[in-house]
This record gives C-alpha cells, sequence and structure tokens, in this order.
C-alpha cells in the first residue's frame, strides 16, 4: 500500500479540475453562497459534525477570505506562505497555524511537494471542553483562543502560530488524524475529535513555542469560570450566584461577560440548555415535558417558543425527524 505521503501527493479532483483550468482562479461558489468571499461550514461540516479534515488544493492561489468556524492549518510537507491581516507566515514542515472566525487571510498557491492538511472546525467543539479545564496563566492564551472562537466575539486578526516541529507527541497526534483523514471508519468522527482534544492540551504544555494575538486575559478567566459554573448548573444558573463566587457585583460580571462573549449571561445558558434538550430528545426516551423540566423550564410553552426560535422546530419534530435519519 502507498505511504500517506505518496497519496496525499496523487491530484485530488478538485486539483485535477484546476490544472484544466485555463485561468488560475478560485471557483468561489464551491466555498461560499455569499457575494463576499466568506467560507461557508456548511460546505464542509453536516448539521451535527464538528471537524472535518481535507487536503488544501495546491496549485492555486487563495485571495484574502474569510471563514465562519475556526481553520487549523498543518504542513505535511514542504511549505505554505500565507498573510494574516497585514502580517505574513511561511509555515514549515510540522508547524500548525490557528485561525480565529472572520479572520481576513490569503494564501499563495502551493507546488507539487508542498501538502497542506486543513482542520475545519465547528466553534461548537470547544465547548465541550472547558469543563475540562483547570489553567494557570501560562495556558492562557489558548483558552483566550477558544473563548473568541466559539462566541465569535470580534472580528480581529486572532491566530495562534505554533512552531512545533520538534514536538514528537504533537506531530504523532497530527499523524494519527491525519490517516484517519485517508482510511475513515465508522469510529473516525469520534476519534478525529479525541485526538483533537489531546492536541489542544498538548498545545498548552507547548506555549513557549506560539506566536499568537490574544487580548486581556483577565476577562477570559472570568469568562471561562462562568462557562464551567454554566456547564455544571445550567437547570438553575444565576448570575449572582457566580458573581458572588467571583467576588463582583452581578453589574460588572455582566459586562465582562458581554465584552468577551458578545452575549449575555441569560443568552448563554438558554443555549447550553436548549442544547442538552436537543441530546436529551435524541438520546432518551423522556416526555418532552420532563426535558423542559430537567434542563430548567417550568414554564413548558416558553420552553416550546425558545426551542422553536432557535432549530425552527418543535422538540417533537425535532425528535422525529432525528430518529427517521438515524433509521435511513
Amino acid at each position: 500500500m502507498p505511504s500517506i505521503y505518496q497519496q496525499l501527493l496523487e491530484l485530488t479532483d478538485e486539483e485535477q479540475r484546476i490544472c484544466k483550468q485555463a485561468q488560475q482562479q478560485i471557483n468561489k461558489e464551491v466555498y461560499t453562497d455569499q457575494k463576499e468571499f466568506v467560507v461557508q461550514s456548511s460546505k464542509f461540516l453536516t448539521e451535527n459534525k464538528l471537524i472535518v479534515i481535507r487536503k488544501h488544493p495546491r496549485f492555486i492561489a487563495f485571495p484574502a477570505h474569510r471563514h465562519d468556524y475556526i481553520e487549523l492549518n498543518y504542513v505535511y510537507h514542504g511549505c505554505l506562505k500565507q498573510k494574516v491581516g497585514q502580517e505574513s507566515f511561511c509555515l514549515k514542515k510540522g508547524e500548525l497555524l490557528f485561525l480565529n472566525q472572520h479572520v481576513e487571510h490569503a494564501l499563495e498557491s502551493c507546488g507539487q511537494d508542498d501538502l497542506i492538511i486543513n482542520f475545519i472546525i465547528e466553534p461548537r467543539f470547544f465547548d465541550h471542553m472547558f469543563q475540562n479545564f483547570d489553567v494557570d496563566e501560562a495556558e492562557l492564551s489558548i483558552i483566550n483562543f477558544m473563548i473568541s472562537s466559539l462566541f465569535n466575539q470580534n472580528h480581529s486578526e486572532h491566530y495562534m502560530y505554533f512552531k512545533v516541529a520538534d514536538i514528537e507527541e504533537i506531530q504523532t497526534i497530527l499523524a494519527k488524524m491525519i490517516a484517519e483523514m485517508m482510511h475513515p471508519s465508522a469510529l473516525s468522527e469520534v476519534t478525529v475529535q479525541f485526538y483533537m482534544g489531546l492536541l489542544m492540551v498538548e498545545l498548552m504544555k507547548h506555549t513557549d513555542k506560539a506566536v499568537t494575538r490574544t487580548n486581556d486575559s483577565y476577562d477570559y478567566h472570568i469568562v471561562l469560570e462562568v462557562l464551567k459554573y454554566i456547564d455544571d448548573h445550567y437547570s438553575e444558573a444565576k448570575l449572582e450566584d457566580i458573581a458572588a463566587r467571583l467576588n463582583l457585583t452581578g453589574y460588572n460580571l455582566s459586562k465582562h461577560i458581554k465584552k468577551r462573549t458578545g452575549k449575555t449571561f441569560k443568552t448563554i445558558v438558554q443555549e447550553r440548555r436548549l442544547e442538552t434538550a436537543k441530546t436529551l430528545l435524541v438520546h432518551s426516551n423522556y416526555p418532552i415535558d420532563h426535558i423542559a423540566t430537567e434542563i430548567g423550564y417550568q414554564n413548558i410553552s416558553y420552553f416550546y417558543r425558545l426551542f422553536k426560535e432557535k432549530y425552527h422546530c418543535t422538540p417533537k419534530d425535532y425528535r422525529d425527524n432525528s430518529l427517521n435519519a438515524n433509521k435511513n
């Protein structure tokens, strides 16, 4: 069987189409339905998928664009030249670059031996990781990035560039994820999510290898504590309770949350509850009224209204549609 390197050297269908073009221009319709060049996650991620791995197409430059997901560029072989905002980078073999949502960047054309792997990550993936982190100041840069990515509170040029070519543990994890991309199985999706979580943990151990654009760490530390609290107490979460724990007034805590997430405490709690409701609708036999009460809504009509506003269907329809999809 050919090696992973040999397989990656083979032209993809997209690369074959590029090579046949008279003019080397990106077909934006492949990446977006919008007038502006904003690459959409819906072009790659299905509704419930959190991570997709794909080989970056060679032989064509990508003009300045943004995307509505978190992107990780990894140089498997060769190099990758790109411009993020006003800063230029030349990533070498083994290095990686995290790009936040809506960061404007442009990529130069890759040659035959420039093998770049793109990890397309739904911001919600990070949401499942917060509860497991107990970090100190040295590790906050990654947490800052995750919170910023999750809530997309600004369109700043927020990136993390890791020069980790010599870190064996990190290279091994990335190699395993690429192997899953090349030879997928029924368990590949959960396996890739596991490895991505492990990769984040390993990167935290090597923050000295990171070049990053970060913001005020104190605000992020506060927001991280709030997210942990909501994750553990979403059914009865109260702003006053977590404010007291943090020795802040409710007003000041609200300002910190709004500043760094663009959302109110109430909105974040509501979204956490509705995400839990979706999970219970699909993976339990609880009556819908019981689920509403379980996640913190005593007013069942209010729960139904919130659910329909967010997901454009009733809880019953969501359950029925999910069960029918699983049968097929």
